[in-house]
């Protein structure tokens, strides 16, 4: 019983998740150019991965009844974990996440504390409202990156990966929506396909992405980053951004926009790769 309740701690937080963001932190300190002190560095990332945990935990709590509908194999409609269980998880979660940020420095333990506000804020109330809850989401993947560069005090280097990271998650925080439109109704969210209407939400994707495919050459062009970064980005980057556009349009059931949103997910790791290669 003991370990089934810690499996469903470990599950509800969504693992690659945190994988991903510890890796963007990661990412973000080795393109600064430096990794000292390097105890600070794995303070940042261990830190910024429990926050995430605590980020998705507490997701999971508000967004019970939804899950029941869009998402029927997670910890908590399976009741695996209590809701009140999962409430204190994430309190701790968030409550560790930012008392180690305080041993990086002031300026990471404030990104930490607004980073937390902003995910409970977007799991209460501001998921249910039209673009908000995604910008809150993409701005708080986004900050990774410059928590990386908090970190070893070297900022600037990280401002590039953070916008391209915003746009990226941006556009697929939209098709999440447009995955769970039938639970999110029943949930009484207002999100931006439900208010505006499926067609609204696939030209605001679509824009975000070509925006995006407009955005990912210019590291190179301006010489921050190298032919190597161009070339991952050619290869890895822009074929899976036409592909999920064209999915999207041609095939809009929730399974295949649940494929999409994953096969984003994965290719965050391209991104990352092309990011520390360049």
């Amino acid at each position: 019983m003991l370990f089934k309740r810690f499996f469903a701690v470990f599950e509800i937080s969504r693992p690659i998740n945190v994988l991903i963001a510890m890796l963007s932190i990661l990412v973000a300190v080795i393109i600064t150019g430096s990794v000292q002190p390097f105890y600070k560095v794995i303070l940042a990332c261990i830190s910024g991965g429990i926050i995430m945990a605590g980020s998705n935990t507490i997701n999971d709590y508000f967004d019970l009844d939804i899950d029941r509908v869009n998402r029927p194999g997670r910890p908590l409609v399976k009741g695996n974990i209590t809701p009140q269980q999962a409430f204190i998880v994430s309190c701790l979660e968030f409550g560790v996440g930012c008392i180690l940020a305080i041993w990086i420095n002031l300026s990471a333990f404030v990104i930490a504390l607004v980073v937390s506000g902003i995910i409970i804020l977007y799991s209460y109330r501001l998921k249910r409202m039209p673009l908000l809850g995604n910008l809150a989401v993409s701005f708080s993947t986004a900050m990774a990156f410059v928590y990386g560069g908090v970190a070893v005090n070297r900022i600037t280097e990280t401002f590039v990966p953070a916008v391209l990271a915003f746009f990226f998650h941006l556009g697929r925080e939209i098709i999440k929506d447009l995955q769970d439109r039938e639970g999110d109704s029943i949930g009484l969210a207002h999100t931006f396909p439900l208010l505006y209407g499926e067609m609204a939400a696939l030209k605001l994707t679509t824009a975000i992405f070509l925006l995006l495919g407009i955005i990912l050459p210019l590291p190179f062009l301006f010489n921050w980053y190298n032919g190597i970064y161009l070339g991952v980005t050619i290869a890895g980057i822009y074929p899976v951004l036409f592909y999920v556009t064209y999915s999207m349009w041609k095939n809009r059931a929730p399974k295949n926009l649940g494929f999409l949103s994953n096969l984003l997910k994965v290719d965050m790791l391209v991104g990352l790769l092309a990011i520390y290669l360049g």
